[in-house]
């Protein structure tokens, strides 16, 4: 199996259902979904089961997609208890049985239907390339729901773009032997997807691809962006950086984020009435990185 979309929850209410729809819709159909519930008690979880034709072993279910004569979409659902949104994604990766993973919150969706096809063509150009499937990142560009706006991803993965911001964990497709060599550190609270990103690249060596198309409609507002978390994000965010880049890179890192009056972008980024013409000017000059 080629895809696996792992989708975590706790009460995720009618988010679940809009993102299992987002994904049995994909033309793609070499794909199942792991829904790692908490345990809800919301009644969502069963809702959805009750809606849906489900397996007799009460836990799978097998859908038709659009695709013609492709096979069936898979969902599986596994209620077990979970320290956490990071322990709960640990779980996830240790019943998913696809290749490549990708981890789509509650809320979030994907574009239109042709993400996965597209992705699964990626792949191929990589595999006749010589790339180790084992040790493939790729990634795309993310739209955001708060404000509505595509976030462009960087085309080439550098220590800078590693300190100062990765692609969106919502459009990243990771190799699942990169996810079961390296779990998601339960010492972090909010970062602990950055972790394993700067992992990947830092210690992995993968090889990591911007596919040029936006992957994921993420619903922003998330635990990591309360402002009650914004010190530990910081926190997190230092210790990460201290453990994979060198005294002297993060001097330098830090001072371009300075000359470059990074707090000021940052709050342009999220702002309703700017983030729109930053976003545009940011994808012209990455596109302009691309050629």
């Amino acid at each position: 199996m080629r895809f696996s979309i792992i989708t975590v929850c706790l009460n995720p209410g009618e988010k679940l259902n809009a993102t299992l729809e987002s994904v049995l819709g994909q033309s793609c159909q070499d794909v199942e979904v792991i829904v790692k519930d908490g345990g809800s008690r919301d009644g969502s979880v069963e809702k959805w089961k009750r809606e849906h034709q489900w397996g007799e072993d009460g836990k799978t279910l097998w859908q038709k997609g659009p695709g013609a004569g492709g096979d069936a979409a898979r969902v599986r659902i596994f209620v077990e208890p979970d320290t956490g949104i990071y322990d709960a994604m640990n779980q996830a990766v240790g019943y998913a049985e696809g290749e490549f993973l990708l981890f789509l919150n509650c809320g979030d969706v994907f574009p239109d239907p042709e993400v996965l096809e597209r992705t699964r063509q990626v792949i191929g150009e990589e595999l006749a390339a010589g790339t180790d499937p084992d040790a493939l990142v790729l990634y795309g560009d993310t739209c955001s729901g708060q404000p509505l706006v595509t976030i462009a991803s960087a085309p080439v993965i550098t220590g800078f773009t590693c300190y100062r911001n990765i692609p969106c964990h919502q459009s990243c497709f990771y190799s699942a032997a990169l996810c079961r060599r390296k779990p998601y550190d339960l010492q972090y609270k909010i970062r602990a997807d950055y972790d394993h990103f700067l992992w990947c690249f830092y210690r992995a060596g993968a090889r990591m691809r911007h596919m040029g198309f936006t992957v994921a409609s993420y619903e922003g507002g998330g635990y990591s962006e309360s402002r009650e978390n914004l010190v530990l994000d910081r926190q997190e965010h230092r210790k990460i950086t201290a453990s994979y880049m060198g005294r002297g890179e993060l001097l330098k890192y830090r001072g371009v984020m300075a000359l470059t009056l990074a707090p000021l972008r940052r709050r342009m980024a999220k702002s309703r009435t700017f983030s729109g013409v930053y976003h545009w000017v940011k994808e012209r000059i990455y596109s302009g990185q691309e050629r």
